[in-house]
């Protein structure tokens, strides 16, 4: 429960991606199980083996950092800073700097055993802060019946005359969307979404590394199938409150004129983004105010701090111990975290395009960037544990295209944002008639027909790098093994983080 879920509450019109993301994720977390957890612990198998080559390594660590630089830590800080923002009244890069500081302090000196700690403390607050907000949202807008009847007039006083500007759309509570009129069509959720989520949930390092972490395939298994259960909450606990705060506060959350929504948080885009916090900060007594606010805050930091631990372990165990073979653990630890450092200052670079993007919605922000940057990576993973044909050279081309092609549409996006209700959409067909969601099933097609022709044209993998790297390729012979193999490999990936 981070960035995806907790502030998927300050969508609001958007109910259908917030749900159906929320519930369709269950079945992803789950295939980490039987995938990534299979691969991984039970067989062995590694991408790393199978592609050896610095360079494509290189091109792997460039597409995970374009992800981690781009949507991770920047989306992450600005949602903290808007949360602080509200609740002390100060200065958004003032709020980041403070976020930063508390957040950095206890990953770099205490490593993935301070982050692994902490995030299991937190997300047992997360819960139960959670839940005590949506108790008190559902009696005060008057239960869930009232949240169907009063969103529909949730209309701000002041807004754009002859526009649709703050109002809620007529198919807000709708699960299937009309696929080529909606702002969500079904087709896009259902299949478009499936792809990045099982990227994140099958080989991103944020999610893989705890699962390399665990004693044993019991335990990590276990572990994927609580997070699995918890992603039935959010809905209740997050996404109808988030609604409940429009309802409640429509001049402010659902403010409809740029000069309004400029007074109330500083963005004339809109003011969706301070659904939680304007909930917390408005409707809880002052000793719960406090609990919802370090709730908020973990949430967050739990976000950051593995994305700090993950990232610096890419780039230092992937990238610089290839470049430098010789470098001491010393060494690493030090890269590691300058690695971290230039991590922090490009995304608070980043956060005006944040704040200025997609309508000024930021999960709809993050789900864009998913879609334009995870497809490549996630057909270079499958394919290269599924397929035994799959070479280097169609991962690395498939990779470059994939990229290429999704960066192209990523940067189209920011050149022509997405119009306000009261102006006229004048964007290139490209970007006004292929939506998002749309777009990565598109990319995916684009990056697998690349990798199997490649693959195809050019020689085989050897019999070294498919025998043991490849699903169909691997034999267990303790069908019930203790991962000491797991634990080597994870005290040493992470050599650079021992205080």
């Amino acid at each position: 429960i981070a960035k995806n879920t907790l502030y998927g509450s300050n969508l609001l019109i958007f109910l259908l991606l917030s749900t159906e993301k929320i519930w369709w994720k269950k079945n992803t977390v789950i295939s980490l199980c039987f995938i990534s957890i299979y691969l991984h612990l039970h067989k062995n198998i590694s991408k790393n083996a199978k592609f050896k080559s610095v360079i494509t390594r290189a091109d792997l660590l460039i597409s995970s950092g374009n992800y981690t630089v781009l949507l991770c830590v920047q989306v992450d800080m600005y949602a903290g800073a808007v949360f602080i923002q509200q609740a002390l009244q100060w200065n958004i890069y003032l709020a980041v700097v403070l976020l930063l500081a508390i957040t950095a302090l206890y990953t770099i000196t205490g490593g993935l055993a301070a982050v692994i700690y902490t995030d299991a403390v937190q997300t047992l607050v997360m819960v139960i802060g959670a839940l005590i907000l949506m108790g008190f949202s559902f009696a005060e807008v008057g239960g869930f019946q009232a949240v169907l009847d009063k969103y529909p007039q949730a209309i701000p006083s002041i807004r754009v005359p002859n526009t649709t500007c703050g109002i809620p759309r007529e198919d807000a509570f709708h699960i299937f969307r009309h696929p080529v009129t909606s702002d969500l069509p079904w087709p896009g959720v259902i299949l478009g979404m499936s792809i990045p989520s099982m990227w994140y949930w099958c080989s991103d390092q944020v999610i893989v590394q705890r699962s390399l972490a665990s004693k044993n395939i019991v335990h990590a298994k276990g572990g994927s199938l609580l997070a699995a259960y918890l992603k039935v909450l959010p809905f209740f606990m997050m996404v109808i409150p988030g609604m409940i705060s429009r309802i409640l506060y429509p001049d402010e959350v659902g403010c409809g004129d740029p000069d309004v929504c400029k007074q109330v948080c500083g963005n004339p885009v809109g003011c969706s983004d301070i659904a939680y916090a304007k909930l917390v900060m408005e409707l809880l007594p002052a000793g719960l105010r406090g609990l919802m606010m370090a709730v908020m805050l973990a949430a967050l930091m739990s976000s950051l701090t593995s994305i700090f631990n993950s990232s610096s372990t890419i780039f230092t165990m992937d990238l610089w111990r290839n470049i430098r073979r010789t470098a001491s653990e010393w060494e690493l630890m030090i890269v590691g975290r300058v690695f971290v450092l230039v991590l922090v200052v490009v995304s608070v670079l980043w956060i005006p395009l944040v704040q200025a993007s997609q309508g000024g919605q930021l999960f709809i922000y993050i789900q864009s960037i998913s879609m334009y940057l995870q497809p490549p990576i996630t057909v270079v993973f499958f394919t290269g544990c599924f397929w035994k044909r799959t070479n280097e050279k169609g991962a690395f081309w498939g990779l470059i295209v994939g990229m290429v092609v999704g960066c192209t549409r990523m940067i189209l996006d920011f050149v022509y944002p997405t119009p306000q209700c009261y102006e006229s959409d004048t964007r290139p067909d490209i970007i006004r008639y292929v939506h998002y969601l749309y777009f990565s099933i598109i990319l995916t097609l684009l990056t697998l027909i690349v990798v199997v022709c490649v693959s195809l044209a050019t020689e085989k993998p050897k019999p070294e790098q498919v025998r043991k790297h490849t699903h169909t390729h691997t034999h267990t012979t303790n069908p019930n093994p203790v991962c000491n193999f797991t634990q080597k490999n994870f005290e040493t990936r992470n050599a650079s983080y021992k205080p």
